[in-house]
């Protein structure tokens, strides 16, 4: 393999191997990789101007029985922190987000043994009759998995309910790295790697619009990182020609404070700022068949994320008014609505709000910045 050999592959949008993604990222300068993946991202968005969003991430639940070991946020049934979010709690909370100008949920919480398809589809009604405008961003592919088990029913019924009842589009939480040897060690109770992706190829086929995810820095190997980026590929190369499928993917980092991951194992999170840059350019050199990429500000910082914007990312994502799992194991970082709009163009593009459907939106009139206080 020969570094000016792929640069011209991915420049002509054609999909590397495996092989080909573990190459550059151990053979090319991170200043090469950089100005590949921001030519691809000029050729994919031509405006040239940086999105973000307003939106909260709400959990439902804390109560979860996976067991994931990178996670401290999750109880087990019966503890006394155990909670699930009641009605006032929600109303409050959306309010508040409408008040900032947010228009989104992003609706998440663990796999409650108890709480099964009816649950959700009684919560997102109620939630759409009450705040019509609102969409809801909700659950992930092992929450359908584990509602499916619950149910004894198919990933495609449970995924038509919760559509018929109110959920806007699907995020792709739980994939952490989609090899089972990972999965097994960090994850054993979520869904395997094929179950997330099926769920995923289920979800284009009903025409709900979805997100993925990666979360890298722990115990996977590099070539598990580029297996990962290919199976994505694939999974949106599959999806009906007029569905959307994935709008979006996101990489972070493992936050490891305090999580079992880090005492029990010993993991660490060791990821450099130059790794994190490097994987943001891959990313949207392995994946050219997905318009979006984002920089996930919240793991890596400011400075570190405005640097990706010139490796290939176009989306700064969200404030997140609240956001209580990646927090939970020590990400520290946070940005208001001024804050945000102020490092995207300190990094040089002018910043756009869009929606979940990666839609532009004109900043509300009679927002109210918030107080950062979690």
């Amino acid at each position: 393999m020969e570094l000016p050999n792929l640069y011209k592959k991915a420049l002509s949008f054609e999909f590397l191997s495996v092989e080909e993604g573990m190459f550059l990222f151990e053979n090319a300068a991170l200043t090469e990789l950089m100005y590949v993946a921001n030519e691809l991202r000029k050729t994919q968005v031509p405006h040239g101007k940086v999105i973000w969003q307003i939106d909260r991430n709400v959990n439902t639940t804390n109560v979860c029985i996976a067991n994931c070991k990178f996670c401290n946020f999750y109880r087990i049934p019966g503890h006394s922190e155990a909670y699930i979010t009641d009605i006032d709690t929600y109303k409050q909370k959306i309010e508040e987000t409408i008040k900032y100008g947010g228009d989104q949920l992003l609706l998440q919480g663990g796999h409650h043994p108890e709480l099964g398809l009816q649950f959700y589809v009684d919560l997102f009604k109620q939630l759409k009759q009450l705040y019509p405008n609102i969409k809801l961003h909700t659950l992930g592919p092992p929450e359908i998995a584990h509602i499916t088990k619950l149910e004894k029913s198919t990933h495609r019924e449970v995924l038509i309910a919760l559509k018929e009842a109110g959920m806007d589009s699907l995020p792709g939480a739980g994939a952490e790295i989609l090899t089972d040897r990972v999965r097994r060690l960090i994850s054993k109770g979520k869904c395997g790697a094929q179950e997330w992706l099926d769920i995923m190829h289920e979800a284009h086929k009903l025409n709900i619009t979805t997100s993925a995810t990666m979360m890298f820095g722990h115990v996977e190997t590099l070539q598990e990182r580029f297996e990962h980026l290919v199976k994505i590929r694939e999974v949106q190369s599959r999806k009906p020609e007029d569905a959307k499928g994935f709008l979006a993917f996101i990489a972070w980092t493992f936050q490891d404070v305090d999580t079992l991951l880090a005492k029990i194992r010993g993991v660490q999170n060791l990821t450099t700022a130059e790794e994190y840059i490097r994987m943001v350019a891959l990313s949207r050199i392995m994946l050219p068949n997905i318009k979006n990429i984002q920089a996930s500000w919240l793991t890596v910082g400011k400075q570190v994320a405005q640097l990706c914007l010139q490796a290939g990312a176009n989306d700064f994502g969200s404030i997140m008014i609240e956001e209580n799992v990646v927090s939970a194991a020590g990400a520290p970082h946070r940005f208001t609505s001024t804050t945000i709009q102020e490092a995207i163009k300190e990094a040089g593009f002018e910043p756009q709000l869009r929606n979940q459907q990666y839609e532009w939106r004109e900043i509300p009139s009679s927002i109210k910045e918030q107080i950062i206080n979690y």
